[in-house]
């Protein structure tokens, strides 16, 4: 996980190949290391996550970059975490 020397880093540039293209997608460290842990959670390759939160960024009404999509999907998914709605999983 990030320490708290990369805690405050800034982005991290990484090349995601997403639907058969290659991006690049600037991330801090804390984030790169919450989505691979999603993705290892779901048991999916990371760029297999990264494209599902596209499709989901894609189908928005204004849809923000992908790099700003991929932080509000990690921080849904730990507020999902820690307050499930019923039925659903929690820590």
């Amino acid at each position: 996980m990030t320490t708290t020397d990369d805690l405050y880093r800034g982005p991290v540039k990484r090349s995601i190949q997403i639907a058969g293209h290659l991006t690049s997608v600037s991330l801090e460290p804390l984030f790169w290391d919450l989505l691979k842990a999603a993705a290892e959670a779901r048991a999916l390759p990371l760029n297999a996550l990264v494209a599902q939160i596209d499709v989901e960024r894609i189908a928005a009404d204004d849809p923000p970059n992908l790099a700003s999509a991929i932080r509000l999907w990690l921080v849904r998914d730990l507020v999902d975490y820690v307050s499930p709605p019923a039925g659903g999983r929690g820590g």
